[in-house]
């Protein structure tokens, strides 16, 4: 088996054996069950024997016999139904433990991770993986086992009873596992790639739906529709390769089962001619003989589906085993809050190893001071502000709050000190008093009602009909732009972090919308630490301080008067591009 064949079976076994009484219970229920079915048929040689060469009253030999069936039988429904009801209160159990680590370490990827994923693929795999897991539990468990254990047992039986007939079994069913081995291993690679097409086609989808709007207003329902077309059409010549692949093994395996039971029947002619097989025999050959061409289908199928089986959760594992970009360092503390001062020392930072955004950047940040990034785009400033929030990891230098080296404390403890408005808010399909309360989950309902009026949204969240309970849709798509924007202010203020950040936090709105919004936003910073990304100068104009950035350097400084005497500095002209686009 491949590498991630191997990581998804240690993954499984982990989340197993958390429950070990209850997995021990299962697998010797799963050993006693097909043990009693392999004994069974010899009962029945017993009874045929009994009847065949019967020459008077056998009446109490055949109740001896039938008392014993019937007792194993009633021995095997008490373990097959304990085996039902502890693997219908197991396997969910399981399926739940995988799934939450599946969340779990999805939810501690970097941000970038998930700015390069899609996210209907990232539902996908995580479905896919739990149900693979129960589809592979209900293999091993109720399928896998009784095949082996009854064929070991028949093995051994008829080994017992003709050394011929035990190897002739034996090579055959050797011969036929080595087949299905060989096969499955091959058809493994389709199965692979046709899961891999499958996941492609789930984003594809996904990704469309989530801009439906635009798909519509720049007619592209065209062109998408034909791009899922391809897709789909990619997805249907593999998994048709693979299906093909399946009838074409399982066409060769009946030709062989064929074989088996015509030469075992040929086989016990022969033994039955020299005196070495009675009628009774020939009874338990016919019952194994089904018994191993049952198996011998079961065997080959489910070999077939096991290896799609880990196809389908291989995706998954594939994410286990990548590395988390950012993580805490060992014996990480939490940040503890003095002042609010930040220092950006001689801080590198490149998205990829050539193009560098900022390189021995420095940068002293008072406690309490309210200062503005602006520049050009590309100039470095959003940059900033993902830094200090260790959305990514700097290449060089260092990110210190109140002497504390960011990276070097946890992360949760930096995010409790540090908040982010950011320019086009995200909430979450819940009620409105659910996104306000997020920051702070044992707020009141009088707390959020505060925080809403301080942000000048519960003028119109009073006004729906099912006021702070109305779900607001998927990301927010049910509020305008600004309804959202103050929705996040109110959140923030109830989450009170002592460090703000806002990027852009005014740029897209209406002047009504921003007036209100810049009200919200000079009583959330009011005795805070505040960094300001913002184009639209207007709204920065009283900053303690505003740096000017360009090429990721900091090229002047100052507050908003001071910057303007400079005439021929960025800043100046910047103003002067805005105060005459205002004019016009």
């Amino acid at each position: 088996m491949q590498t991630k064949t191997k990581e998804t079976i240690k993954i499984y076994w982990r989340h197993a054996m958390k429950y070990k009484l209850f997995f021990v219970a299962i697998v010797i229920s799963a050993i006693v069950i097909p043990t009693i079915d392999a004994i069974l048929p010899l009962y029945l040689k017993k009874f045929i024997d009994i009847l065949s060469n019967a020459s008077g009253d056998v009446s109490s030999a055949i109740i001896g016999v039938l008392t014993m069936m019937a007792f194993w039988k009633f021995i095997q429904w008490i373990f097959f139904r304990t085996h039902g009801f502890i693997f219908v209160y197991l396997e969910p159990k399981i399926m739940a433990d995988i799934a939450n680590s599946c969340f779990a370490y999805l939810q501690r990827h970097s941000f970038g991770y998930f700015n390069n994923t899609f996210v209907g693929s990232l539902v996908k795999k995580v479905n896919r993986y739990t149900h693979a897991f129960e589809s592979l539990a209900d293999k091993v468990f109720y399928n896998f086992s009784h095949i082996i254990i009854t064929t070991v047992i028949i093995i051994a039986v008829l080994l017992n009873k003709n050394i011929f007939l035990g190897l002739g079994m034996l090579a055959w069913l050797i011969i036929v596992a080595i087949l299905n081995l060989v096969f499955s291993k091959y058809k493994y690679k389709y199965d692979t790639l046709s899961s891999e097409a499958d996941t492609k086609n789930s984003a594809l989808l996904s990704d469309t739906i989530t801009n439906n709007a635009n798909v519509k207003l720049f007619c592209g329902r065209d062109r998408e529709a034909e791009s899922y077309r391809n897709s789909n059409e990619e997805v249907r010549y593999l998994r048709s390769k693979s299906w093909r692949l399946a009838e074409t093994f399982w066409a060769i395996n009946s030709f062989f089962v064929a074989i088996l039971q015509v030469g075992i029947y040929f086989v016990g002619y022969i033994l039955w001619r020299h005196g070495s097989m009675t009628i009774g025999d020939f009874a338990l050959l016919q019952a194994y003989i089904l018994t191993i061409m049952d198996n011998s289908w079961q065997f080959g199928h489910l070999i077939v589906k096991t290896y799609e089986d880990f196809a389908n959760a291989e995706e998954m594992t594939e994410v286990f085993m990548t590395p988390h970009e950012i993580v805490d360092v060992p014996n990480a503390k939490d940040l503890k809050y003095k002042s609010g001062e930040i220092t950006f020392k001689d801080v590198d930072f490149c998205y990829n190893k050539t193009r560098y955004i900022l390189k021995k950047f420095n940068l002293d940040i008072k406690p309490g001071e309210k200062i503005a990034l602006v520049g050009p785009s590309g100039s470095g400033k959003s940059t900033i502000l993902k830094l200090l929030l260790r959305m990514h990891d700097v290449a060089g230098g260092k990110i210190f709050i109140d002497g504390q080296n960011i990276a070097k404390v946890k992360q949760e403890s930096l995010w409790k000190t540090v908040a982010l408005v950011p320019q086009d808010p995200i909430l979450f399909h819940r009620s409105l008093l659910e996104n306000i309360r997020y920051g702070k989950p044992d707020a009141t309902e009088d707390e959020v009602i505060e925080a809403a009026k301080t942000a000048h949204c519960h003028e119109f969240i009073d006004k729906l009909p099912e006021k702070y309970s109305t779900k607001v849709g998927e990301r927010g798509v049910k509020l305008s732009g600004g309804e959202r924007q103050r929705v996040a202010i109110a959140r923030a203020i109830l989450f009170d972090a002592p460090i703000l950040v806002l990027d852009e936090a005014t740029s897209s709105l209406d002047s009504e919308s921003e007036k209100l919004i810049q009200d919200a936003l000079n009583k959330l910073i009011a005795d805070k630490t505040v960094v300001v990304v913002a184009h639209r100068l207007s709204t920065i104009m009283k900053m303690d301080r505003i740096i000017v950035m360009k090429n990721g350097e900091v090229v002047e400084q100052g507050n908003h008067d001071e910057l303007l005497q400079n005439k021929c500095g960025l800043y100046a002209k910047l103003w002067r591009i805005q105060a005459g686009g205002f004019i016009k």
